[in-house]
């Protein structure tokens, strides 16, 4: 389907509350004496009133790119969408109700709007393991598509943003960037990942600082340098270390750049990494503008170069029963079988408009290096392309370097290649991680582990 085409037919679904309380009605039931008997109505790809009404069961709804409600049928094609009926028939100017008329125009305006899919880039997809899936609108039959009112889906009330978590914790104050590094480091060594290491104060630290606290019964005070530094010395030593770049890191392989459009990302051979400083930067944790200003002036392509680096040790071990996904904190928790806290990670977690599942599934499978199916039918319009292509593995992939699917099917924890985003931005419904954490916790993990989701 063009672009064109799919935007023709993206006007869209029946009124609601039609839907809802007439089942069986035929079309003319969206019609009154010529004009709409509600503010939505039902709109065929070819552009028409939807000729009869489906009962619940017989379609999937979903939302398309401009974050409208659509009907699919359980092929995944599209059967109507659903549209302001000011869009539909256009009035003339209402000399009576002035007033009325403007509203319509000022709430047509903001359907228009919409921003839709604007939380991150990457949208979570189909990713081929044995048997390959296509991921599935978020409401499957049986899970009930109608709500249980009379409310015209754009009057439905957003749900009101979850509060910012309180972390009981002291939080660092003017602290150098060399000192948040080393609380950085050291809460890295001790399996609780602050995210990217960058010298800097955020969220993930103090979510860091408040899992470790959890984690040992202890608390941890990031003024008390001193502290700190004997914590990092008995961890293994002092943050920064130096690092001899090796022929195999300039060698690569890397690619020039990562496109955007998905036809341009499928003709690559992978989804490698853009440069050495990318690449050591995903090595040692850290955010690459944070690598460079170690290094001023250097040339990460010279293989013997002496390059500053941050020392991470070694990745956690052990063996995951259980992960909690919290979408409050946007953190990840795996214990073990005694229910002893092995690692926490911050995570990006769902959305209003795509949410993560609700309750506890389990992990099915684990996929390292996992290559990624579009399908447009199915997940998402981008830009002009109407056809499923396979994009390459790689960290520079829409899952990164791991896929861990979950018995919600095409959900699953994974890693991006956008780690610096990570608990700062929302996911199309999975669990995102960066690709270390998501590398090392699929490491502790085997199939039947347990996922549980909290608000």
């Amino acid at each position: 389907m063009t672009l064109r085409k799919a935007q023709k037919s993206g006007l869209l679904l029946a009124t609601l509350a039609a839907l809802h309380t007439a089942a069986a009605w035929p079309a003319a039931a969206q019609v009154r004496y010529g004009m709409p008997e509600s503010s939505t109505l039902l709109v065929t790809p070819e552009g028409d009133l939807l000729g009869f009404v489906p009962e619940a069961g017989e379609v999937i709804i979903s939302r398309d790119r401009m974050g409208r409600r659509i009907l699919l049928d359980h092929y995944g094609n599209l059967v109507a969408t659903e549209v302001p009926s000011e869009a539909y028939y256009p009035r003339q100017r209402n000399t009576r109700y002035p007033a009325e008329y403007d509203d319509l125009n000022n709430r047509r305006a903001a359907w228009n709007d919409q921003p839709g899919w604007q939380e991150d880039d990457v949208i979570t997809g189909t990713v081929p393991a044995p048997g390959g899936i296509d991921r599935q609108p978020l409401q499957e039959p049986g899970e009930g598509i109608y709500p249980n009112d009379d409310t015209p889906a754009m009057a439905a009330p957003q749900p009101a943003p979850a509060p910012a978590p309180h972390y009981n914790i002291i939080e660092p104050k003017g602290r150098t960037t060399a000192e948040i590094t080393a609380l950085q480091v050291f809460l890295d060594r001790e399996g609780i990942s602050p995210g990217v290491i960058d010298g800097k104060v955020g969220q993930n630290v103090n979510k860091a600082i408040d899992a470790w606290q959890k984690k040992t019964g202890e608390t941890l005070d990031p003024n008390n340098v001193d502290d700190i530094l004997e914590r990092l010395r008995l961890s293994g030593g002092l943050a920064i270390m130096t690092y001899t770049i090796t022929p195999g890191d300039a060698a690569g392989p890397f690619v020039a750049a990562i496109p955007e459009d998905y036809a341009h990302k499928a003709m690559l051979p992978a989804l490698s990494y853009t440069s050495t400083v990318e690449m050591l930067a995903e090595r040692f944790h850290m955010d690459e503008n944070y690598l460079r200003a170690l290094n001023p002036n250097v040339d990460f392509t010279i293989p013997g170069t002496i390059i500053k680096v941050v020392d991470v040790g070694q990745p956690q071990t052990g063996q995951v029963a259980k992960i909690v996904a919290d979408k409050g904190r946007k953190q990840v928790f795996a214990y073990d079988q005694a229910g002893g806290l092995i690692a926490a990670y911050p995570a990006s977690i769902g959305s209003s408009d795509t949410p993560s599942p609700s309750g506890t599934v389990t992990v099915e499978r684990v996929a390292l290096n996992p290559g990624y199916t579009y399908n447009p039918k199915i997940n998402f319009k981008q830009g002009n392309n109407d056809k499923i292509l396979n994009i390459p593995p790689g960290p520079n992939g829409p899952v990164g370097t791991v896929w861990m699917a979950l018995s919600k099917p095409t959900y699953g924890i994974h890693g991006t290649p956008e780690p610096s985003k990570i608990g700062r931005t929302q996911s199309h419904g999975c669990i995102r991680l960066s690709n270390w954490d998501a590398t090392e916790l699929a490491k502790m993990v085997k199939p039947g582990v347990t996922v549980e989701f909290i608000d």
